[in-house]
């Protein structure tokens, strides 16, 4: 897909353990040689971004299988239904208690959660900095900032509750203000940049799509945002079943007012208007997941997601394709695929109006 007419980005959601899901679909991406120009990540996605920008194109996969300590040779397990979920609920236990390596451990490994003589971060119930150690070994720094592929992050002020947002093509990227990214209070702690105090962007934005929109692009913009959190499902069976969707819909509402606001915005510029494209990939069939799902960090999980995540953006590639999706127009178009029929994409429309009751 080499000397296509439009530039590519892509956006990445936050969902902590789920974000396995978005490492499968940029190894889909990089096997079509469809690599983003431009990288928005809020969160897990920050931190995926992260890894992707601060590495070789060559390195990408190996170091997001790092990350996930997914090897690649792992495979879903096919277990009945009522196993799964014990063994995701066993998973997700191991971490409440535990912590995960590489990326945060109990406060009281360092000092109690309420922190009198601890660090000097706000007390917490985890502590994030093994996730700065990880961030230092799989990513190369001075490869990130120099802006190829482009990156943006996102957090917002646990102060003043503004979105912020920090980019390479304006200033320095570390392991702080990723950190402050994927710093969901009172789990984690906020985290203090300049004369900011931050936390996880997904408090605000969790698909940080306004980054990008806001710019105006010079050429026709595809826009792949993979959002980790469902905004259709089913009816809810058993209080897990509830408290899963609760989650859900607390995070991709975000992202269900965030189109529609900006299809009102380009509607208004008419002709004027810059041609985006977005595909909207989100991880939908979560029906093996259970209510802890962000906490589960087993590697059974994280190859189910990762291949759920390959399959899914495959499919959506081969319909770009086709020609199924009509790009260059002037506006902004949002396809994501039909629930009906997965490997078909649908064009639609968000409202700002509540529906009818």
């Amino acid at each position: 897909m080499n000397g296509q007419p439009y530039d590519v980005v892509l956006v990445l959601s936050g969902g902590n353990a789920l974000g396995a899901y978005q490492a499968g679909a940029y190894e889909a991406l990089h096997d079509q040689a469809l690599e983003p120009s431009w990288i928005a990540g809020a969160s897990a996605g920050a931190v995926n971004g992260a890894v992707i920008c601060g590495n070789r194109a060559s390195d990408r996969v190996s170091r997001l299988r790092e990350l996930w300590k997914y090897d690649g040779d792992v495979r879903p397990l096919d277990l009945p239904e009522i196993a799964e979920t014990v063994r995701r609920s066993w998973a997700t236990a191991l971490t409440l208690v535990g912590g995960h390596p590489g990326l945060f451990v109990p406060r009281q490994i360092y000092g109690p959660w309420w922190n009198p003589l601890g660090n000097d971060e706000p007390p917490s119930l985890y502590d994030l900095r093994p996730l700065a150690d990880t961030l230092q070994r799989l990513v190369d720094f001075a490869k990130l900032n120099e802006g190829s592929p482009r990156l943006s992050l996102t957090a917002v002020d646990i102060q003043s509750g503004e979105d912020v947002a920090f980019d390479t093509r304006c200033r320095w990227i570390g392991c702080d203000e990723i950190r402050a990214s994927a710093a969901l209070i009172p789990l984690f702690p906020p985290v203090a940049v300049g004369k900011r105090l931050l936390g996880d962007a997904g408090i605000s934005v969790n698909l940080p799509l306004d980054v990008i929109l806001s710019e105006k692009p010079a050429r026709p913009l595809l826009c792949i945002a993979v959002d980790l959190l469902p905004l259709s499902g089913s009816r809810p069976r058993t209080l897990g079943d509830s408290a899963k969707r609760s989650q859900d819909l607390m995070f991709a509402t975000q992202s269900r007012r965030a189109l529609a606001a900006w299809q009102a915005l380009f509607d208004a510029e008419g002709e004027r208007a810059a041609s985006v494209t977005v595909l909207r990939l989100a991880y939908a069939d979560q029906a093996k997941e259970v209510a802890g799902k962000a906490f589960d960090f087993s590697s059974q999980s994280a190859a189910a997601r990762w291949h759920a995540g390959y399959e899914a953006m495959t499919s959506m590639l081969a319909a770009l394709g086709r020609g199924d999706i009509a790009t260059g127009e002037p506006g902004l178009s949002v396809y994501q695929p039909d629930p009906q029929a997965p490997d078909k994409l649908e064009l639609v429309r968000f409202s700002m109006r509540p529906a009818v009751g």
